[in-house]
């Protein structure tokens, strides 16, 4: 490949170059074949080159791409608000604001959270609090929300100090407890930061319902976010879910925080909504959040160019649609489970398994040295990269994330194929990261 003026991820490495997708699986232009065991960035849930969203992209481009939100609604972003509603299956309606990104959704429920509460005289409320071993994104407002340590490192000077709290990481408990005997410590912990901070200046709290790449799939125990929502209800603090990553079916539910039936005042959304076929992301805000706003200024203070954009909210109300009628958030639970059984029978062959976690088709697991002791590989081997990196070599690919209690000296893998994927996909991926591990546990 010629000299490249492209800034990718390590400006020096090399990168095979893609050039089709199907399925499951990625070309490269030499021809090789990769299964995509992570969706890309958890990202392609229904898999690459769908005939039906193809269809819609085309038909999209051929009546109207752009037009700029304040001077036109348009049926697609319409019909996409409409939907997303249907789906959260509530009581109270959400209202969404469309944006391009999952870091720009974030920020914008931060700001909606804000809003809320300016709208009814208080300016007090406005701090955000949020949890270590957490990512939100990595704009400047996000990226201050996010308890990912490497993420903040080059710019604490410019971040807020919102993380306040522990992840609910049972495996590497931060409290030296153990489920159930802990009474939920991680989940008290939340009414101990909001009286430090002092509810009267806190606008919400902010978690992931699954921590994805900040701490390799971490899943709450049961109660935790049952508890959480009580202590914000009670503190009068708004409650966001994060739903970039664990919405739209990954965790073998249409949210990640239906497996703990709570709905949270507002809900960021990304990746799923559109499968990776177009950038498009929203803040769903509930009834309870918009009236203050809808009963005085009328406007949420946030916006982008390419917010609505017609032709992405066709394409993801196309990959909604088909997800439904093809029944993938069933699909997704199925297949985790048959994934999960698959990759916990090599935990028992190979050492370097420290533990295997997820729901749906959002696994993680967590690499270690000593797999009786817990004890984490030392950073300086970096072996999370160098699983990635074989895998890859052997047409298998995986997702980064970070491990360890705090969220820098531990290793994890995640694996989150489309939900498309057969069991025999599933066995050849199984096989593939296998071949990994024994490369890796022997070098």
């Amino acid at each position: 490949m010629k000299h490249s003026l492209l800034i990718k991820p390590m400006i020096d490495e090399i990168y095979p170059v893609a050039v089709k997708g199907a399925g499951v699986y990625v070309y490269d232009d030499s021809g090789k074949k990769y299964l995509d065991g992570s969706s890309g960035a958890v990202t392609a849930s229904i898999g690459h080159a769908i005939p039906e969203i193809i269809d819609a992209i085309h038909n999209q481009s051929q009546k109207l791409s752009f037009v700029y939100r304040s001077q036109f609604t348009s049926d697609p972003a319409e019909q996409l608000a409409m939907k997303l509603n249907e789906l959260m299956n509530a009581e109270t309606n959400y209202w969404s604001f469309f944006v391009n990104s999952g870091s720009e959704a974030t920020e914008t429920a931060m700001k909606m959270a804000i809003q809320h509460w300016q709208e009814q005289g208080d300016y007090r409320k406005n701090k955000i609090l949020s949890r270590w071993v957490s990512y939100h994104g990595i704009t400047i407002g996000a990226l201050s929300m996010s308890g990912h340590v490497a993420r903040r490192e080059r710019f604490v000077p410019l971040l807020e100090e919102y993380p306040s709290v522990s992840a609910p990481y049972c495996y590497r408990c931060p409290f030296q407890r153990t489920y159930p005997d802990c009474h939920l410590a991680c989940a008290a912990e939340l009414e101990t930061a909001i009286n430090r901070v002092g509810a009267e200046h806190i606008a919400a709290f902010i978690a992931e319902p699954i921590v994805g790449a900040a701490g390799g799939v971490i899943v709450p125990p049961e109660g935790y976010y049952q508890q959480i929502k009580k202590i914000c209800d009670q503190y009068n603090i708004l409650f966001i879910a994060d739903e970039v990553m664990t919405g739209i079916g990954r965790t073998g539910k249409m949210f990640g925080i239906d497996h703990w039936n709570v709905k949270p005042d507002i809900i960021a959304l990304g990746k799923g909504m559109s499968a990776g076929y177009t950038p498009i992301a929203a803040a769903l805000a509930s009834d309870k959040v918009m009236k203050p706003i809808l009963d005085g200024s009328k406007s949420i203070m946030s916006g982008h160019t390419y917010s609505a954009n017609p032709q992405s909210a066709a394409v993801a109300l196309a990959v909604l649609e088909f997800i439904e009628m093809n029944k993938l958030v069933e699909k997704s639970h199925e297949n985790g489970l048959y994934l999960l059984n698959k990759l916990n029978d090599l935990k028992k062959q190979y050492p370097i398994i420290g533990d295997i976690r997820g729901k749906g088709l959002m696994i993680g697991v967590e690499l270690v040295a000593d797999q009786d002791l817990k004890l984490p590989f030392s950073k300086q081997m970096n072996i999370t990269n160098q699983v990635v990196r074989i895998a890859r070599d052997k047409g298998l690919l995986i997702y980064p994330a970070s491990a360890g209690k705090d969220g820098i000296h531990g290793d994890a893998i995640i694996i989150s194929p489309p939900f498309i994927i057969s069991n025999k996909e599933i066995n050849e991926l199984v096989l593939l990261f296998e071949e990994t591990l024994r490369e890796v546990q022997s070098g």
